[in-house]
Parts: C-alpha cells; structure tokens; sequence
C-alpha cells in the first residue's frame, strides 16, 4: 500500500508542477508526473529507511515516509527542470 502512496504522491506533485508551476513546460505533463512518481518511488523506498523508523507491522502505513516520498519527488522535478533549462533535455 505504501509503494502505491508514494507513485500517487509523486505523480500528483508532478501534475501540480506542471499546471500550476511551468515545470518541464517543453517536455509535457506525462514527463512530469513520471519525474515525480520515480521520485516518490526513490524517496520512500530507499531515502526513508535511512532516516526514519519502521513501522510496527511491515507494510503498514508510514507518515514519515510519505514525507520523504514527497520531498524526493519534488527535489527530482526541480532538477529535471534545471536540466532541461539548461541543456534542453
């Protein structure tokens, strides 16, 4: 359930950039919300565990984890932005 949580957080983050902020403008809306869902995916699969405990009974829903999941996918939109802003990729 958390894995789901986390691509659904990535990807609205995504959405959210793309119509409301102009992130990844010339490369389009899809490319945005897999940025962000890849990112959320990275940040509460792997950043997470790193900084946050585990919760108590193993796939059971994480708040901490959802945060870092957050936070991932928008560090990942910014920099595919600055990427694209710079070397039109």
């Amino acid at each position: 359930m958390n894995i789901v949580m986390w691509i659904l957080a990535g990807g609205m983050l995504g959405w959210v950039g793309y119509a409301f902020l102009g992130f990844n403008r010339a490369q389009g809306m899809l490319v945005s919300m897999t940025i962000g869902a890849v990112g959320g995916l990275l940040g509460g699969n792997t950043i997470a565990p790193l900084f946050s405990a585990a919760p108590t009974v193993a796939g059971d829903f994480s708040s901490s984890a959802l945060v870092f999941a957050a936070g991932a996918a928008a560090a990942l939109l910014v920099a595919g932005n600055l990427a694209n802003d710079r070397w039109h990729v």
